[in-house]
C-alpha cells in the first residue's frame, strides 16, 4: 500500500510539475526571474535558508501604489550575523516564477532600502514538493496555482 501511495505521488508530481530555470551567477548562488503581482520584475536569489520571500522597500512601494499587497503583521527576524530586528510581513497578491508558475497570496518580509530580494520558503513550500537541480540549474515545482 505504501508503494502505491509513493508511486501515485511521483506520478502526480511528474504530470503537474513546472521547471523553472535558475541562473548560476557564481559563488554558489542561483537566481530566478520573478514578477511580483503584475508590476515588479526582478531577479531573486534562491534561498532555502530564508523562511520568507524577502522584498525590499522599493518594490513594496510600487506594489502598494497598485494595491497588490496587504499588511499582515510584524515579526522578529534574525540576520545571518545574529542581529535581531522587527520585520514587517505583507501578503502579496501573486508571484510569478519565470513567466510560467504563478503562486498566489504569498507572505513576504520587507527589508529596508533597495536590498537584494530572496525567493524563500514562504513561496517554495507552497509549490512543494520541489526538486532543485544543478545540472541543468532549475527548480522543479509540483504545485503552481496556475501554470502559463
Amino acid at each position: 500500500m505504501l508503494i502505491v501511495s509513493i508511486c501515485s505521488i511521483q506520478a502526480a508530481f511528474a504530470h503537474n510539475k513546472s521547471a523553472v530555470p535558475m541562473q548560476n551567477i557564481g559563488f554558489g548562488t542561483y537566481y530566478v526571474s520573478v514578477k511580483l503581482a503584475d508590476s515588479v520584475d526582478s531577479q531573486f536569489m534562491v534561498d532555502t535558508g530564508s523562511g520568507y520571500v524577502a522584498i525590499n522597500e522599493v518594490s513594496l512601494e510600487k506594489l502598494k501604489q497598485e494595491n497588490q499587497v496587504e499588511y499582515v503583521r510584524d515579526i522578529k527576524g534574525r540576520l545571518a550575523n545574529g542581529k535581531i530586528f522587527k520585520l514587517p510581513i505583507w501578503r502579496l497578491s501573486s508571484l510569478t516564477l519565470n513567466e510560467q508558475c504563478i503562486l498566489k497570496n504569498i507572505e513576504v518580509a520587507v527589508f529596508p532600502g533597495n536590498t537584494r530580494q530572496l525567493l524563500g520558503l514562504s513561496a517554495l513550500k507552497k509549490a512543494a514538493p520541489l526538486e532543485i537541480s544543478f545540472d541543468p540549474p532549475q527548480l522543479t515545482l509540483a504545485r503552481c496555482d496556475r501554470v502559463l
